[in-house]
């Protein structure tokens, strides 16, 4: 049996308290949320902490709000189960409940939080291992060695962001709040794009640093006739990380014409991947036309000629780029159920 290793645990009770203890760990620090994550990955050794930080006492850090503008204001602390069956989130960001509703089992959705799976690490089938099997092949560049097994002579980690619901946010034009202790140069808070938190790095795919605390997720309004929706390859119907996860977005007009559309992919390298061609074929087509149709077909071939899956997580890298086109198809029909 696998055990944690030792560290002391802390339990702040307010933001500040938090950014404060990450600081005083000196980047020596982990922050502990629903813990489906970070307690396995300690026990495995992928990442190491002298701290933890326990967010469970932060009430600040939960719930779920409309904005003034129509949005939806989310606290990181909410668990991914509430996410998934809350009426607002299904309201205004479909795509995203939709996610958060395929991420791991029931119990994991219980105890998990949007805010953890947004900052999920990597994941590589080189790395995913217990320390003996990956001290026998010397390690990899992710942790403790120098060689890439995905791959040869690479010089750069390739694992892959599994994160179900990075997709889904990518997609609705998502801002996070991420607050750090203040210093002379600052109060320490700012915002970022949700595209401009991934870097293409397995190693650590984030742009922001570990003494830094996710503290609030923005969604924008979407217009009456948005669409969303979110599917997942995987193995078993539950549990599993994905093999390949797709989002969709249709924003359509009164007449039923897509006047806005994005189709993102995860699972495939260290950052979500946005298909660049969907927004220019399916805009203006209209859904249950010959042109929408076509658009479809035109999609998935523009999205299987851009994705290329590497052999960086279970399950073959061919046949997950064969499913590619396939699970474009089916995200774009889960958005028009």
């Amino acid at each position: 049996m696998l055990r944690l290793p030792k560290f002391n645990l802390v339990s702040p009770k307010s933001v500040d308290e938090v950014v404060q203890a990450l600081a005083d760990s000196k980047g020596r620090g982990r922050i502990l949320a629903g813990g489906t994550d970070l307690l396995p990955n300690l026990k495995h050794e992928f990442i190491e902490a002298d701290i933890v930080v326990s967010l469970g006492e932060v009430d600040e850090l939960r719930g779920i709000e409309v904005s003034a503008d129509g949005g939806l204001s989310i606290g990181p602390l909410t668990s991914l189960a509430d996410i998934a069956s809350n009426e607002q989130v299904l309201r205004i960001a479909p795509a995203l409940a939709q996610a958060a509703g395929t991420v791991a089992g029931p119990q994991h959705r219980i105890m998990g939080t949007i805010g953890g799976n947004v900052m999920l690490d990597t994941r590589c089938q080189w790395i995913n291992q217990s320390h003996f099997w990956r001290s026998s092949l010397g390690f990899c560049l992710k942790k403790d060695g120098t060689a890439c097994h995905v791959v040869e002579g690479g010089s750069r980690c390739v694992a892959a962001a599994s994160n179900d619901t990075a997709a889904a946010l990518a997609s609705l034009g998502a801002s996070l709040d991420f607050q750090s202790a203040p210093t002379e140069h600052g109060d320490g808070k700012r915002s970022l794009d949700f595209d401009a938190l991934f870097k293409a790095d397995g190693a650590w795919n984030k742009k922001v640093t570990p003494t830094e605390l996710l503290t609030r997720i923005h969604i924008p309004a979407t217009p009456l006739g948005h669409r969303g929706g979110y599917v997942k390859l995987r193995l078993r119907g539950s549990i599993d990380f994905p093999l390949l996860g797709v989002a969709s977005r249709l924003d359509l007009d009164e007449a039923g014409k897509i006047e806005h559309a994005d189709l993102i992919v995860i699972a495939l390298q260290a950052r979500p991947t946005r298909v660049r061609k969907a927004a220019k074929l399916l805009t203006g087509t209209t859904p249950g036309q010959p042109d929408y149709e076509a658009a479809v077909a035109a999609t998935m071939d523009a999205a299987y000629k851009q994705c290329h899956p590497l052999p960086n997580i279970p399950g073959d890298h061919e046949w997950r780029q064969e499913m590619v086109p396939v699970y474009v198809k089916r995200a774009l029909a889960a958005a028009l159920m």
